[in-house]
C-alpha cells in the first residue's frame, strides 16, 4: 500500500506483550522436560586435574552429567574457535565464567542440587587481569598456545605524524578510560531443545543470528547443517549480548546426547557472570590544532581488554581506532588498537561496538583544542567535520551520503530553542578547568558557549548555591554493517499468492527481532513496494529451516540490509506476478552491498565500510557540588536515518538508546577484581529508571536519503549511544570547570575532581602549568 513507508503503523506484537500472552523461550518449557544446570569454573585462571561426578549422579532425579568427553568438537567462536563448550581435564579454565559441567534432572531443584555435588579439582594459577600489564612479556598466558596475550595489533596510518604536529600551534594530550557494561537486556539466557521425529535437533532460544547460531552448533556436534533447526521466540532485548553462544550448545549438546526434551534458564547472576561485557579500554592520544582551527594531527593508543576469550574483540578494536580521530577529517594519524586476552570476563558485541569509548575521548579532545585556542567548540567541529568527499583514516573517501555538517547544524539548532546554546555574551573572565584524572588545566574558551559556572547556576532560573548546570555538545559516526572486507548479505523469498489481485504475501527472511521493531519495518518495506495493505503480508522470520539467511540483528544494519533484500525480491515477484495468470510466484533475492575490503598490514589502507550513520547531540545537566550526583535535564538528540521506515519505532530506538547511553555514562559501573565479578546483581550494578531520564527528550529526524538503504533508510540502532558520554562530560565541565576522562562519571569520582581543583586553587601559586604542549609549555590562570 503506498503510503506505509514513514506511517508509525502500531507493532502487531504489542498486544501479547503488554498482556503477557507472548511466549519468551523461558515460558517454552513443558512438563516432562529435563532441567540443565551448568558448573563453572569460579576462578578465573586454573588447570583442571579432575572432575568427579560419582555424588551428583547418585543425586536423585539427576539423569546425567555431561563434561567435556561428550562433546564431539569442544570449541567454538564467532570468528575464532577458541572457547570450548565444557573445560576438559587437563585444560584450563580462563575465566570464572568458563563452562566445566552440564547436569540434567528431572527438575531444576535436582539439576541445582546435582551441580553443587560436582566436585572438580583445580590447579590455580596465576591470572592476567590488567591488559596493559598482560602485553609484558613475562605475563602469565591466557592462551599458551599464541604465546603472547595479545590478540590483535591494528596499526592505521595516514599522512605524516611528525609533520601534523609540526604544523600545528597547540597540541594536548590526553588519557581515558572505559570500563565494562552490561548488557541487562530484560529476558536472561533460556531455551529448549529436542529431537523431533525427523530426527531433526530443534533449538528454541532467543538470539541474534539464527543461520550463525546453527551452523556453529552443527560445527559442534559434527552433524550437518540442514538437520539443526534453530527458533527464535520473542526476544527480551539483545543489544549484542546474543551475539556470541552462551547456551544454545549446552541445550543442543543435552538434548542430542540424551535423546530427550531438555530446558535450561539461567538467573541473572549467571547471566551476568557467564556471557560478554562491553569492552574496557584505555585510550591515550595527542592532538594537534592550529590557532584558526584546522585540526592537523591524531596520535592514539587504544588498549582493549578482550577477556578469556577472542569473540568480536578483533573487530571491535578495529572499529574504535577507526574512530579515534572521531568524524573530523584529519590529514596525519597514527592510531595504534590492542585487544588483549585478559583472564577478566570475555568482551563481545555492545551496542555501538567501540565507537562510543574511541570517541568518548575523541570529542572531549575536541573541545578541549577548542577552549584552548578560545574557539567556539561547535565551530572546531564545523571546521573539520567530515564532508562528502572526506578522506577517512584509512585513506580511502568516506561512502556517499555524509551527513555529519547537517546533523551538526541542526543539533545546534535546536540547542538554541531548548536550552539556549549559543545565546551567550562572547567575552568572558577566565575560569579554572581541570581534566579530573590527570590534574591537567586547560584554557577557558571565549566564544558563544558560555560556562553556566560564569553565568550562574539554571540559566536565570532559581537553585541553591550548591547546584551548577552546563550544557555540552558532541558529534558521532558509527558504520552501517559488516566491515573490514567480512562478507555481507542478506536474503530474501517473498511469495505472492491469489486470483487477479495479490491476496496474501509472505516474507521469508531470517531476520531477528530483539525488540527493536524490524519485522514492522520489513514488512513496511513489503506492503510498499508490493501495493498492499501490511496486514496482507505474512512474516516468516524465526525459523532457520524457513527463512533465508538475512544476517545477524547487529551493527544497525537490519532495516538497511535486510530491508534492501525484502523490498528487492517484492520486486523481481510482482515482476512475475504480472507476467504470469499463476496463482502462485515466489522470488529469492539476495543483496550484497558494496564491497569492503580488509585493513592493510602496517598502514589499514582499506575500504572499510559502505554506510555510516551520523549523530549529534546536546544535553544540559545539573551537578551537586555537594555530592557529585548529576541529573541530566534535557537531551537533544539528532540523527540522520535516510529514511524512517516507521516513524515512531525510529523515535523509540532514539529515546531508548538514550536511557542506555545515560547509564554507560554516569551510573553503570560494572566491576571486576582479581578475575571475579564483583558487581553480579541488579542491585549493585546500577540501571537508569524512569527517575534518573530527563524530563525533556528531543529526537531529532532527519531523512537524507541512503543511496542503497530500502526508500533511501539507514540504520539508527546504536548511534544514540555514541555521542552521549562526551556530551555529558562536556556538560559537566561547563557547570564545574573539571574535566572526567573516566567513564562511569560517578557521584566519587567528580566529587575527587571537585576536590582536585579546589585544592589546587588554594595553592600557593595561582597558575597551574599543562602537561599536555609538546611545543610550548600552556599556562592557565586559575582565578581566586
Amino acid at each position: 500500500m503506498r503510503g506505509t513507508i514513514g506511517a508509525s503503523l502500531p507493532r502487531p506484537d504489542a498486544f501479547g506483550k503488554v498482556t503477557g500472552e507472548t511466549r519468551y523461550p523461558a515460558d517454552l518449557v513443558r512438563p516432562g522436560m529435563l532441567h540443565l544446570k551448568v558448573v563453572f569454573a569460579g576462578r578465573p585462571h586454573a588447570r583442571i586435574l579432575g572432575i568427579d561426578t560419582a555424588a551428583a549422579l547418585r543425586q536423585p532425579g539427576v539423569v546425567a552429567v555431561l563434561t567435556a568427553a561428550d562433546v564431539p568438537y569442544n570449541a567454538h567462536g564467532l570468528i575464532e574457535d577458541d572457547q570450548p563448550v565444557l573445560c576438559a581435564v587437563g585444560e584450563k579454565v580462563r575465566f570464572a565464567g568458563d563452562k566445566v559441567a552440564l547436569v540434567a534432572a528431572e527438575s531444576r531443584e535436582a539439576a541445582a542440587a546435582g551441580a553443587s555435588l560436582v566436585v572438580v579439582t583445580y590447579e590455580d594459577l596465576p591470572a592476567a587481569t590488567d591488559p596493559r600489564a598482560a602485553l609484558a612479556a613475562d605475563a602469565p598466558l591466557v592462551h599458551d598456545r599464541h604465546g603472547s596475550n595479545q590478540l590483535l595489533h591494528l596499526p592505521i596510518r595516514k599522512g605524516t605524524i611528525e609533520r601534523g604536529f609540526a604544523e600545528a600551534d597547540i597540541v594536548l594530550d590526553g588519557t581515558f578510560s572505559t570500563s565494562w557494561q552490561e548488557h541487562a537486556f530484560l529476558q536472561p539466557e533460556a531455551g529448549i531443545a529436542e529431537v523431533d521425529e525427523q530426527g531433526r535437533l530443534v533449538v528454541e532460544t532467543a538470539g541474534q543470528w539464527l543461520h550463525e547460531d546453527r551452523r556453529q552448533i552443527a560445527k559442534i556436534l559434527g552433524l550437518p547443517e540442514e538437520r539443526v533447526i534453530v527458533r527464535y521466540a520473542a526476544i527480551g532485548g539483545a543489544f549484542g549480548g546474543r551475539e556470541d553462544l552462551s547456551i544454545q550448545h549446552l541445550l543442543a549438546l543435552a538434548a542430542w546426547t540424551l535423546r530427550r526434551p531438555v530446558a535450561l534458564i539461567w538467573s541473572r547472576e549467571e547471566s551476568i557472570v557467564a556471557h560478554h561485557k562491553r569492552h574496557p579500554m584505555e585510550i591515550r592520544c595527542r592532538w594537534g590544532a592550529t590557532y584558526d582551527g584546522r585540526i592537523t594531527a591524531v596520535e592514539a593508543e587504544v588498549i582493549a581488554d578482550g577477556g578469556a576469550y577472542a569473540s568480536t574483540s578483533a573487530e571491535v578494536v578495529k572499529v574504535a581506532t577507526l574512530f579515534a580521530s572521531g568524524c573530523y577529517e584529519v590529514p596525519h594519524i597514527a592510531a595504534d588498537g590492542y585487544a588483549v586476552y585478559t583472564n577478566n570476563v570475555p568482551s563481545g558485541a555492545f551496542r555501538g561496538f567501540g565507537a562510543p569509548q574511541a570517541q568518548f575521548a575523541a570529542e572531549v579532545m575536541v573541545t578541549r583544542l577548542a577552549h584552548t585556542i578560545g574557539m567556539d567548540p561547535v565551530e572546531l567541529r564545523r571546521r573539520n567535520i567530515y564532508r562528502e568527499g572526506s578522506l577517512e583514516p584509512t585513506q580511502q573517501p568516506l561512502p556517499p551520503g555524509v551527513s555529519a555538517l547537517p546533523v551538526l547544524e541542526r543539533c545546534v539548532e535546536e540547542a538554541q530553542v531548548h536550552l539556549g546554546y549559543g545565546l551567550a555574551p562572547q567575552s568572558l573572565p577566565a575560569t579554572t578547568s581541570l581534566v579530573a584524572e590527570s590534574v591537567e588545566a586547560d584554557q577557558t574558551a571565549t566564544g558563544s558557549l558560555t560556562p553556566r559556572s560564569a553565568r550562574g547556576a539554571g540559566n536565570g532560573r532559581h537553585s541553591p548555591s550548591h547546584l551548577r548546570r552546563g550544557v555540552g555538545i558532541a558529534c558521532g559516526i558509527k558504520n552501517v554493517g559488516y566491515s573490514f572486507g567480512y562478507p555481507e548479505q542478506s536474503t530474501a523469498t517473498v511469495e505472492l499468492h491469489g486470483g487477479g489481485d495479490i491476496e496474501r504475501a509472505v516474507v521469508r527472511v531470517g531476520a531477528a527481532d530483539v525488540g527493536q521493531g524490524s519485522h514492522l519495518a520489513l514488512r513496511q518495506i513489503a506492503a510498499e513496494t508490493l501495493g498492499v495493505a501490511p496486514g496482507t503480508v505474512e512474516m516468516v522470520c524465526d525459523d532457520s529451516a524457513e527463512a533465508p539467511d538475512a544476517g545477524s540483528a547487529s551493527a544497525s544494519r537490519m532495516t538497511l540490509m535486510g530491508g534492501r533484500a525484502v523490498r528487492d525480491a517484492a520486486i523481481e515477484a510482482l515482476a512475475k506476478w504480472r507476467d504470469t495468470d499463476d496463482l502462485h510466484v515466489e522470488a529469492t533475492v539476495q543483496y550484497r552491498p558494496p564491497a569492503t575490503t580488509p585493513l592493510a598490514a602496517g598502514t589499514g589502507a582499506s575500504q572499510p565500510n559502505y554506510c555510516y550513520g551520523y549523530a549529534a547531540q546536546a544535553v544540559e545537566v545539573e551537578v551537586s557540588l555537594l555530592t557529585g550526583q548529576v541529573q541530566v535535564l534535557r537531551i537533544i538528540s539528532v540523527h540522520d536515518v535516510g529514511r524512517a521506515i516507521n516513524h515512531q519505532q525510529v523515535e523509540g530506538q532514539i529515546e531508548g538508546c538514550l536511557a542506555q547511553a545515560l547509564g554507560y555514562a554516569l551510573l553503570e559501573h560494572f566491576q571486576v577484581r582479581d578475575g571475579r565479578v564483583l558487581t553480579p546483581y541488579l542491585s549493585t550494578y546500577l540501571l537508569p529508571t524512569a527517575l534518573d531520564m530527563p524530563t525533556e527528550i528531543v529526537p531529532v529526524i532527519l531523512e537524507l536519503s541512503d543511496p542503497n538503504g530500502p526508500y533511501g533508510a539507514r540504520g539508527v540502532a546504536e548511534m544514540p549511544l555514541v555521542p552521549l558520554t562526551p556530551a555529558i562530560a562536556a556538560a559537566i565541565h561547563d557547570a564545574t570547570g573539571v574535566w572526567l576522562t573516566q567513564q562511569p562519571m560517578t557521584p566519587e569520582r567528580i566529587l575527587t575532581a571537585l576536590n582536585v581543583g579546589t585544592a589546587l586553587e588554594k595553592g600557593s601559586s595561582n597558575e597551574i602549568t599543562t602537561t599536555i604542549d609538546t611545543k610550548s609549555t600552556v599556562t592557565a590562570h586559575a582565578s581566586k
